[in-house]
């Protein structure tokens, strides 16, 4: 379980083409202190495995499954990305409750700076379109947000200075891709409504 609160902004260090899957390192030597095998670590949003680490970086092999549903088969080395390790019990809920599971993936569409933040549109899939309200919560590529506007395809979100310096979210220009997840407690309440909102009986 993540926050969406990015604590590192990383780099992608090597990928290696495993056919079915691909296997890569990461430099991130703040959220590699003190990890250790099998340990989870979101990289744009995605929760992958820790499989080694050392001196800063770390690996992780990605599934095609997830490059296919994701916007990290289109890393290279010298890809900056955003890491955060999982919540721990006790601690703050900075963001909002993420999983690491990668909805859909959208672009950025356009992005309009102001004197002290910058607005930034981005593409939103159909089927994630009713997931997302104006000032809900929703993660793009791991970073917590709060969307200002909603669409039918797309949703607007405004970004601080500190979000801009210390995200890919300052480095994304349009038609660059991005991870998307949607708030896990609309899809629930979703499925658990959804029988009742058609009138079934139990």
């Amino acid at each position: 379980m993540f926050t969406g609160i990015v604590e590192e902004l990383g780099e992608v260090t090597a990928v290696e083409n495993l056919g079915d899957a691909s296997r890569f390192r990461l430099r991130g030597p703040v959220v590699t202190e003190g990890a250790r095998h099998g340990d989870s670590i979101a990289v744009n949003g995605v929760c992958l495995t820790v499989v080694e680490h050392a001196d800063g970086e770390f690996t992780a092999d990605v599934m095609a499954e997830t490059l296919n549903r994701s916007s990290l088969g289109a890393l290279t080395v010298g890809s900056r990305v955003n890491l955060e390790r999982p919540m721990a019990v006790g601690e703050r809920l900075g963001g909002h409750i993420v999983q690491g599971h990668v909805d859909g993936t959208g672009e950025v569409v356009e992005r309009k700076p102001s004197e002290h933040w910058e607005i930034v549109k981005i593409s939103l899939p159909a089927d994630l379109a009713r997931y997302v309200v104006e000032k809900g919560s929703i993660t793009v590529d791991g970073i917590s947000l709060t969307v200002v506007d909603a669409g039918p395809d797309f949703f607007t979100v405004s970004l601080i200075p500190t979000t801009l310096d210390l995200t890919t979210l300052g480095r994304k220009q349009p038609g660059d891709p991005v991870n998307l997840e949607v708030d896990v407690i609309a899809k629930y309440v979703e499925r658990l409504l959804g029988p009742r909102s058609q009138g079934a009986t139990r």
